[in-house]
C-alpha cells in the first residue's frame, strides 16, 4: 500500500459521525446546521439560552440539540467525548457562535466590555477548538470558523466585533498551520453584510439605520445584501471532500465589500 493509500485509509466517510454546529440556532448557525442536514450528515448544535420554539420546530426533528457556554471547558470537552461515544465519530465542527454585538465607536467601548467581547469569541473559539480537536484528529476532519468580512476591510463603529474576530483568524490559521499532520483542516467564514443574523438586530435595535444601509449597500459591488443560506454554502463546500486540499484560508462572502 503507498503513502497515498494509507492516508485514505484512516479517514472515514464524511458520513460516518456526526457534524457539531455551535450556536446553532442563531440566524447564520441554524442555516448552517440546515445546510449539511441537506449534504447528507447527521448533525448535532449547540446554544447557550433555550431556542425558542419556531426555532426547534425550523431545524427539524432530525437535528440533535444541547445546551452548551462555549467558554465551559469541562462542558465542551465532556460533550466532545459524549458525542464520539453515541456517534462513533465527530468529522467537521462549526464554530458559529457569538453574543449580539453593538454598533460603537471604539472611544466609547468600556475596557470591560471589550474584555468580554474576546472572552466570547476568541477565548470561546479556542475552547471548542481544543474540546473537539481529538476527535477531529481521529476523523482527519475540517473545523470551520465563522468570523466577519470586516477583519478586510474595516467598517466603522464595528470594531467590538471585528477586533476580536480578526485574532480569532490569526488562531485558525496557526490551528491549520499545526494540525494538517493530523489530517485537520481549518478554515473560516467571513459573513459581510446579510439581511438575517446579526445585521438583522442590528437594524432591529435602530444600531443601523436606513442611512448605514445605503452607505453599506453603496460599498458593496453586487449592490445587495447576503443571507444566511449564502453563508451555510461556503460552510457546507469547506466542510464537504470538495474541498479537502483547503485548509488556512478564509472565505469572505461579502459580495465583494472587501475589494
Amino acid at each position: 500500500m503507498d503513502t497515498q493509500q494509507s492516508i485514505d485509509a484512516r479517514q472515514p466517510s464524511p458520513l460516518d459521525g456526526v457534524a457539531v454546529v455551535t450556536g446553532g440556532t442563531g440566524g447564520i448557525g441554524s442555516a448552517i446546521a440546515r445546510g449539511l442536514v441537506a449534504a447528507g450528515m447527521r448533525v448535532v448544535v449547540t446554544h447557550r439560552s433555550e431556542p425558542a420554539p419556531e426555532v426547534r420546530t425550523a431545524l427539524g426533528a432530525d437535528i440533535e440539540l444541547h445546551r452548551l457556554d462555549v467558554r465551559d471547558e469541562e462542558a465542551a470537552r465532556a460533550l466532545a467525548d459524549d458525542l464520539v461515544t453515541q456517534h462513533g465519530a465527530i468529522h467537521t465542527v462549526v464554530h458559529a457562535a457569538g453574543p449580539h454585538v453593538p454598533m460603537v465607536h471604539l472611544s466609547k467601548v468600556p475596557v470591560a466590555q471589550f474584555a468580554r467581547q474576546v472572552d466570547d469569541d476568541l477565548v470561546g473559539f479556542f475552547t471548542i477548538a481544543s474540546a473537539f480537536l481529538p476527535a477531529l484528529r481521529q476523523a482527519s476532519g475540517s473545523l470551520t470558523v465563522v468570523t466577519s468580512a470586516g477583519t478586510r476591510r474595516y467598517p466603522v463603529r464595528d470594531g467590538l466585533s471585528v477586533a476580536p474576530k480578526g485574532g480569532v483568524e490569526a488562531l485558525a490559521r496557526g490551528l491549520a498551520a499545526e494540525e494538517g499532520r493530523f489530517g485537520v483542516r481549518v478554515n473560516a467564514v467571513g459573513p459581510g453584510m446579510l439581511w438575517d443574523g446579526m445585521s438583522a438586530r442590528l437594524m432591529a435595535s435602530g444600531d443601523l439605520d436606513q442611512r448605514a444601509l445605503d452607505v453599506a449597500m453603496a460599498n458593496i459591488p453586487m449592490r445587495r445584501f447576503g443571507t444566511a443560506d449564502d453563508i451555510a454554502a461556503a460552510v457546507s463546500f469547506l466542510a464537504s471532500p470538495a474541498a479537502g486540499f483547503i485548509t488556512g484560508q478564509k472565505l469572505d462572502v461579502d459580495g465583494g465589500f472587501g475589494l
